[in-house]
C-alpha cells in the first residue's frame, strides 16, 4: 500500500463529512487535503482510542518528532510520507502541524473549560489551524480568506461540541464552558447522567446561536474572488450548518441520540454548493 492509498483508506474509513468535499477538488489538491486529514485523524485517534493518558502522551510526542522529521525530509509514517511532496507544492508551516498536536494534548490534561475564552484556544488548535492549512492548499488571493478559515474552524468545532455532548461526556469531557452551565442553571451531573431539562435546552440553544454567529462571521470575511477556490470549505460549512439546524429542529435532544445527515443529503449539499460557487470560478482562475 502506498502512502497515498493509506491516507485515502484512513479518510474513507472515518466516515467523515470531509470526504464529500474532497470529491470536487483537482487531483493534486485532493491528495494534499487527504494527507492533511489523515494526519489529523492519526493524532486524534491517539487521544480518543488509547485509554491510558500516559501512553497517549508518549505517542503524541512521537508525532511531534515525526513532524520534525517530515520537515527535514526524513518522514517515517505513511501519512507523513504522503505529506512530503505536499510540502514542496504548498506553503504549510511546521508550527501549525505542531499546534494541532498541542490541541490534541489538551484533551489529555484538560476535560473541563471554565469559560469560552479557554475553549476558544482549544477550538483554534484542533479546528482553525486545520482550516488555515486547508486554505493554503485550496489557494487564495486575498488574505481576508485566512480570517474566514479561522472563524469557520471555530464554527465547525462548536457544531461538533453541540452535536456530541453526550458522546464527549462518556469520555468525561465537557466542552461547554462551566460559567455558562452555571448561568443557565445546569449541573455537570445533569450532562453525565443524561438529564435533559428546559434549562439544558436553553443552554444548548445558546451554544448553537454562538456557532451560527461564527458561520456568519466566516462567510462575511470570504472575498468573492476566493469563493470558488475555497469551495471545499464551503461544502463542509453547508453540511455542518445543516447538521446544526437538524439538532435544533430535533429540540436539542443531544443527550439521547446523535444527529447525523445521510450520505445522500451530504452529497446533495456538496453538489448544490459547488453549483452556487461556480459563478466565481472565472475570478478564481483569473487571479492565479
Amino acid at each position: 500500500m502506498t502512502p497515498d492509498q493509506y491516507c485515502q483508506d484512513k479518510t474513507a474509513r472515518s466516515g467523515s463529512s470531509f470526504y464529500y468535499s474532497f470529491l470536487f477538488l483537482p487531483p493534486n489538491q485532493r491528495r494534499a487535503i487527504t494527507a492533511l486529514y489523515a494526519f489529523c485523524r492519526e493524532v486524534d485517534d491517539v487521544v480518543d482510542m488509547d485509554g491510558e493518558p500516559a501512553i497517549a502522551a508518549v505517542k503524541l510526542n512521537w508525532w511531534r518528532d515525526e513532524v520534525t522529521r517530515l520537515f527535514a525530509g526524513e518522514a517515517q509514517h505513511p501519512v507523513t510520507r504522503a505529506l512530503t511532496p505536499v510540502l514542496k507544492e504548498f506553503d504549510l508551516p511546521q508550527e501549525q502541524f505542531l499546534e494541532i498536536i498541542d490541541g490534541m494534548d489538551m484533551d489529555l490534561v484538560q476535560n473541563r473549560y471554565a469559560s469560552f475564552k479557554e475553549l476558544a484556544l482549544y477550538c483554534y488548535r484542533v479546528a482553525s489551524v486545520v482550516g488555515l492549512l486547508a486554505a493554503e492548499i485550496f489557494g487564495y488571493r486575498d488574505r481576508r480568506t485566512l480570517k474566514y478559515a479561522h472563524e469557520l474552524g471555530i464554527a465547525f468545532q462548536l457544531t461538533n461540541i453541540v452535536r456530541d455532548v453526550y458522546e464527549d461526556a462518556q469520555r468525561n469531557r465537557i466542552y461547554l464552558p462551566l460559567d455558562e452551565l452555571q448561568q443557565f442553571g445546569v449541573q455537570e451531573t445533569d450532562i453525565l447522567q443524561k438529564k435533559e431539562s428546559p434549562e439544558f435546552h436553553n443552554l444548548m440553544r445558546f451554544q448553537a446561536e454562538r456557532a451560527k454567529r461564527y458561520y456568519d462571521q466566516a462567510f462575511s470575511q470570504l472575498p468573492d474572488e476566493d469563493r470558488y477556490n475555497q469551495r471545499c470549505g464551503l461544502i463542509m460549512a453547508a453540511i455542518y450548518r445543516a447538521t446544526l439546524e437538524e439538532v435544533e429542529r430535533d429540540g436539542f435532544h443531544v443527550l439521547q441520540h446523535r444527529i447525523s445527515l445521510t450520505p445522500l443529503r451530504k452529497l446533495w449539499l456538496a453538489c448544490k454548493t459547488v453549483m452556487q460557487t461556480h459563478r466565481y470560478k472565472y475570478r478564481a482562475v483569473s487571479s492565479r
